[in-house]
Order: C-alpha cells, then sequence, then structure tokens
C-alpha cells in the first residue's frame, strides 16, 4: 500500500439521520447497501492504507466494519446535525483518527456512497497525480459540460455566468466549464482537511463526460433513478 512512503487515508461520511432519504446510506441499491459501495472501491486501491467510515448511527457502524472499513469512534451528534459541513466532519475524524493512531497521514481521500457512478481507478488516478506534482493541493473528479450557465444579481436580473457563453456555437468545438464532483472521487494534501478545507486552489481535474455521475442519491426518486440507469449500463 502507499505510494512513496505518504501515508493514505480514505474518509466516508456517512449520517445515519438524512431527512430526504430516511436512512439513505443503508438503502440497498443493486443488491447492496450505499455505503459499501464505496469502501468497496476504496479498499479497491492500490495505495490507500486505511478506510475509515465516520458516523453517528451503530447500525452504520456495524455494516461499514462488516464491508470492510474501520469505524474507530462514533461521530458526535453536534457533527451529524442538518447543518454540519462536510469539512467539519472531515477534520473531526481526521485529527481523532491520527490522535488515535499517532501519527500524521500525507494524503487523504474523499468519497461519498450517493455518488454511486464512480470509477473506481479514478481514485488511484487522484492519488498519483497529487503525489507526482508537488504544486498541486487536490485532485478531484469533475463532469464537463458545455451548457450555459446563468446568475441572478441582487437586484434580481439574470448574467451569464462567462461572457463568452454569450457565443452559440456546436457542442464539438464550444468551450466548457466543469461542475466539481469531489464525492467520486478526491484526493487533497492531509494539511488542508486540517484546517477544515476540503480542496485547495492549486488543483488538477480528472474530467469526465459521463451523464449518469449526475445521479446523487439524496431522495427516493434518485434511488429509483439509480436502479434504471444501473440496469441501462447493463445492457
Amino acid at each position: 500500500m502507499s505510494l512513496n512512503g505518504n501515508k493514505i487515508i480514505c474518509i466516508i461520511c456517512a449520517r445515519g439521520g438524512s431527512k430526504g432519504l430516511p436512512k439513505k446510506n443503508l438503502r440497498i441499491l443493486a443488491g447492496e447497501a450505499l455505503i459499501e459501495r464505496p469502501i468497496k472501491h476504496a479498499l479497491q486501491s492500490k495505495y490507500i492504507d486505511d478506510v475509515i467510515i465516520t458516523t453517528d448511527s451503530p447500525e452504520i457502524a456495524d455494516l461499514a466494519e462488516k464491508a470492510g472499513a474501520k469505524v474507530p469512534f462514533i461521530r458526535p451528534d453536534n457533527l451529524a446535525e442538518d447543518l454540519t459541513t462536510t469539512e467539519a466532519t472531515l477534520q473531526h475524524a481526521l485529527l481523532t483518527y491520527e490522535k488515535k493512531v499517532g501519527f500524521k497521514f500525507d494524503i487523504c481521500v474523499f468519497l461519498t456512497a450517493t455518488d454511486i457512478f464512480r470509477n473506481p481507478d479514478w481514485i488511484d488516478e487522484a492519488i498519483m497525480k497529487l503525489d507526482s506534482n508537488q504544486d498541486l493541493e487536490s485532485v478531484f473528479v469533475g463532469y464537463k459540460t458545455h451548457k450555459n450557465f446563468w446568475e441572478q444579481q441582487e437586484d434580481g436580473s439574470w448574467k451569464r455566468l462567462r461572457n463568452w457563453m454569450s457565443i452559440y456555437s456546436s457542442r464539438q468545438v464550444r468551450r466548457n466549464i466543469v461542475r466539481e464532483d469531489t464525492g467520486l472521487a478526491c484526493a487533497s494534501k492531509a494539511f488542508l482537511w486540517r484546517e477544515g478545507r476540503r480542496i485547495g486552489d492549486r488543483v488538477e481535474v480528472i474530467l469526465t463526460d459521463d451523464d449518469f455521475t449526475s445521479i446523487d442519491i439524496h431522495h427516493e426518486d434518485d434511488l429509483m433513478l439509480a436502479e434504471a440507469a444501473i440496469a441501462i449500463r447493463k445492457k
């Protein structure tokens, strides 16, 4: 495991009290609970040393351990509220685990259970890109889109996000922008997480144009859509 002496940890956040889809992380999709999918992908990595779950739910903790992850602590209630940020959760998990094991990690990997159309190879690709370029702070997956975007101004009017979006041309030749999809795969230097930041400013993006990566499960309809999409991919 590891890469060039780096200590690498993957932390997966799995709160028990989801509102939009109750017990979301335990819901079954294609024969496995949502929480099992990122654990399986992380365990396939050639470089990750520890895969841990941060959760407030004993039920999720039990299933995660059976799937091969570590659950070294139960997340405190004040970090499992509706408005708790992912950054605060990751910071707490990293600092708590580092204190427990007595050493610091160099690279942190972030995956979610709700972004399911992940190519597991993206995980090691992100780690390798981060390791090979010391100027980088983060590497993550991003969805490339040629769509135009508008932003509402304080006065209620609407403005194009970029001026070049006013020039309409063929999708094959026009510029694109990228949607940040860290839940699919993200590797960051560990100091960022200790500071309470998920990604840095000096980044590289692993590009994908797979429309199915837009499926992010937070409601019952999302789960049904994911089931249908998986069926399509099997054809």
